[in-house]
């Protein structure tokens, strides 16, 4: 690798005649986007001529406009770039039987020598993202080198030659490595097995998965430190997380998919092929969010798609609290709160709920934000006393079932507006609906369902906060 100008370009051997040709980074990727359409048109029957084209969370305006040249010299027309996250959880949602709901999911893309997470709140069918988290290091090819020194070791045990020292003995254990990593993946043991591995020595060992889960401990511990630190980026705690989808091939590998159901809780589904049988492959969620997104806007003009891909029309204006109606819990009989537009949310947004008459005929109600907070509930001890020797024999198992409890709660915080309807029928309703402007300016209207008229209010913008306010 070397400098060219302002570019990166290597020296390679790319032709017929035995010699080296310095390749920009530019021409290279050039020619990848060649085959690429090359491959799409064979496969298709006709030419392809414009593509969307994922990227990562992280891909900068000067990669885009790079990229964007290199695609001109294959005559291959970008219409839209899409984020990897935002693919991969559009590969889901797409499902016939998918139900859009609103929801925060966490999308964790674990490639081959890099990983990838984003926090995606998804409310009414509009993804944003919420946070990212990047590791350059850590992916795919680091659960290679963990078999690779193993087995490097193993046949150290009877040969005196380290085979990682000789390129070509690296490259068949490299090699080996990667086929085992699959196979492992899949079955509960695999076998390296190279002939020639160095000094003329041959090589065979077999290896099972609880070992290679153990050898890898610390990169498995890793992922999951990576997901978790995202969230904690994005403000959130594990509780408020609904989903976690699993792309890229190391997604593959069942332990990873493990130890995020331990890390989170129970009700949290990780969506991955040794998880959930309804799981897409991993290595192709965002190939699939992207031929959907094409779909989607082929029989649009550009302008069109600029148009609704611009800033001023993406990079809206999210809420940063929860907005709610405070209602009286008759178990308690206390006021608890009751969300009706999430955190995060998009905006303008409507939301509309109605609420039971009391039984004097009055409804009130008050409009206001959410405060959430995490309640830990501790297992009560023991009570001090002999025990049967018979329990005695159960005591391990029941240290590990007594686990604290964490609960996600709402408490209301600020009230922004009161609202009252008298004299409604008995066993009747009344209807609130919240409106929420571009400007964040709150229109409040409560009214019996069925009756006329009403009572309306509205609150200045800065009364809500909002993302970046």
């Amino acid at each position: 690798m070397k400098e060219s100008g302002s570019t990166v370009a290597f020296d390679i051997k790319d032709t017929e005649e035995d010699k080296e040709n310095t390749v920009t980074v530019s021409e290279i990727t050039t020619r990848h986007l060649r085959r690429l359409q090359q491959s799409a048109s064979d496969y298709l029957g006709k030419q392809v001529t414009a593509a969307v084209v994922t990227i990562p969370s992280d891909f900068t305006d000067a990669q885009k406009s790079a990229l964007t040249e290199a695609a001109k010299a294959t005559n291959l027309e970008i219409l839209q770039y899409i984020s990897e996250p935002v693919s991969s959880l559009l590969a889901y949602d797409a499902r016939p039987e998918a139900v859009i709901k609103d929801k925060i999911v966490v999308v964790a893309d674990l490639g081959s020598t890099r990983s990838d997470i984003a926090v995606v709140a998804s409310r009414g069918g509009m993804y944003t993202v919420l946070a990212t988290a990047h590791d350059y290091e850590l992916g795919g090819a680091q659960l290679d080198q963990v078999l690779i020194d193993y087995a490097a070791k193993e046949f150290m045990k009877k040969n005196k030659t380290d085979p990682r020292q000789n390129e070509k003995s690296l490259a068949k254990l490299k090699a080996e490595a990667e086929a085992v990593k699959k196979s492992l993946s899949i079955g509960t043991s695999a076998a390296f097995s190279i002939e020639s591995l160095a000094d003329g020595n041959d090589f065979s060992l077999t290896v099972n998965r609880t070992r290679y889960e153990l050898l890898a401990n610390k990169v498995f511990g890793s992922f999951t430190r990576l997901i978790e630190g995202a969230v904690k980026k994005a403000g959130l705690d594990p509780l408020d997380v609904g989903e976690i989808i699993l792309a890229g091939g190391s997604s593959h590998t069942p332990k990873v998919a493990r130890n995020l159901q331990s890390a989170f809780p129970e009700r949290v589904t990780v969506m991955a092929p040794s998880t959930s049988a309804a799981a897409i492959n991993p290595s192709e969620l965002a190939s699939r969010g992207a031929a959907i997104q094409a779909s989607l806007i082929a029989e649009f003009e550009k302008e069109d798609v600029e148009q609704s891909t611009h800033p001023a029309v993406t990079v809206t204006p999210h809420l940063k609290r929860a907005i709610g109606i405070a209602t009286v819990a008759e178990t308690i009989n206390e006021e608890v709160f009751e969300t009706l537009i999430d955190a995060e949310t998009p905006i303008p947004v409507r939301r509309t709920v109605q609420i039971p008459v009391s039984k004097d005929g009055d409804v009130l109600v008050k409009l206001c934000e959410g405060v959430s907070s995490i309640k830990v509930t501790k297992p009560e001890p023991k009570a001090n006393g002999a025990k049967d020797d018979d329990d005695d024999e159960d005591d391990d198992d029941d240290d590990d079932e007594e686990e604290e409890m964490r609960e996600k709660i709402w408490s209301i915080g600020d009230v922004l507006a009161e609202a009252a309807v008298k004299g409604a029928k008995k066993g009747g309703k009344v209807e609130v609906q919240v409106s929420i402007g571009a400007d964040l300016a709150v229109q409040l209207l409560v009214r019996e369902v069925g009756g006329k008229g009403g009572v309306r209010g509205s609150l200045e913008g800065s009364t809500v906060a909002s993302n970046g306010a």
